[in-house]
């Protein structure tokens, strides 16, 4: 109940903390993880004022999203001695793309991208994807791999809010069960996490998944405001399928639109997706014709089952992972 009260309180707070959110006499950074090519890296960030990470989770969590947004600063971006710049839009928004010089491209895996911009400096990863990738996996975030109760607002409002990457749940299974799809690869595939939860709470997310033993990955968030609360998934999806030549594997749940989103992607390029994951939100039924031709599990033993089966997953990851319905290889 406390968390309740605390929760339908929260609109106030926020509003409280924005106005005094908007003094910060210091820019903040935001350089979310991304993906790369051996060829060319893509980076993308945010400028925005800083906030002090003082107070209780909620006053903290509050400040982040109030975080006005920097125009018209001067960025620039270093990665692997490759430079670029690039000025934040009226979002503080920018991206920049770099080309590997001519004969020396890229090498493959996590390499570090530092972007600076009016004294302040972020450092982040481009995970660059080797040629050979056997595929690319897509996950959601909120109630696929972290405990967000998507269907209740109430709820949502609490963990956006009060929780932080030390007390907000994962999902059970669901860092082994990505583990698994990369183990036993010469190229292991890269992972991208398209989620609805705001850009601003991208260092947040990136704590909460390295704390919870989920496999690096890049970070494409939401920008906040009421226009981009639907069809913030499929642009991202576009663009990822345009970069990366890789088929890809699809993980999801079924508490909001990722079976609808998904099929559509497979059904623009047939062939292209290898797998699709449909987590069953707790609580809420699930037609079938919602996940048709999809695996749909409430256990990600089941899944990674399936993963072995198809080809996806490593067998010996998976049977130390999930003991107990350890498929035979």
């Amino acid at each position: 109940m406390r968390r309740l009260a605390l929760a339908l309180a929260l609109p106030a707070l926020f509003a409280f903390v924005a106005p005094r959110a908007a003094r910060a006499d210091a820019p903040l950074v935001l350089l979310p993880p991304t993906l790369g090519r051996p060829d060319r890296v893509f980076v993308a960030g945010r400028v925005v004022g800083e906030r002090h990470d003082r107070g209780p989770a909620a006053v903290r969590n509050a400040r982040r999203l109030a975080a006005a947004n920097v125009e018209g600063a001067e960025v620039e971006v270093n990665f692997l001695g490759t430079t670029a710049r690039a000025t934040s839009g009226h979002d503080g928004e920018f991206a920049i793309e770099l080309a590997a010089p001519v004969g020396a491209p890229f090498p493959p895996g996590p390499q570090w991208v530092e972007a600076s911009a009016r004294g302040a400096t972020a450092r982040s990863r481009v995970h660059v994807v080797p040629d050979d990738a056997p595929f690319l996996v897509v996950s959601d975030l909120d109630d696929t791999l972290v405990v967000t109760n998507v269907a209740s607002r109430r709820r949502t409002l609490a963990a956006t809010f009060l929780d932080d990457e030390t007390t907000q749940p994962p999902v059970p299974g669901m860092a082994a069960f990505l583990r698994c799809l990369r183990e036993g690869k010469a190229s292991p595939p890269p992972l991208a996490i398209v989620s609805g939860s705001p850009v601003q709470l991208g260092p947040r997310i990136e704590a909460f998944l390295a704390r919870n033993g989920f496999p690096p990955a890049a970070l494409y968030l939401r920008n906040l405001g009421r226009k981009t609360l639907s069809g913030y998934k499929e642009p991202v999806l576009a663009t990822l399928r345009a970069r990366f030549a890789q088929p890809l594997v699809l993980v999801g749940d079924s508490g909001e639109k990722d079976p609808e989103v998904y099929r559509a992607v497979a059904a623009a390029e047939p062939g292209r997706v290898l797998r699709i994951y449909v987590r069953r939100a707790p609580g809420m039924p699930v037609p079938a014709a919602r996940v048709k031709g999809m695996l749909l599990f409430e256990d990600p033993a089941v899944a990674a089952r399936d993963a072995v089966l198809r080809g996806l997953a490593d067998a010996g990851c998976v049977a130390r992972e999930f003991p107990a319905t350890a498929p035979v290889p």
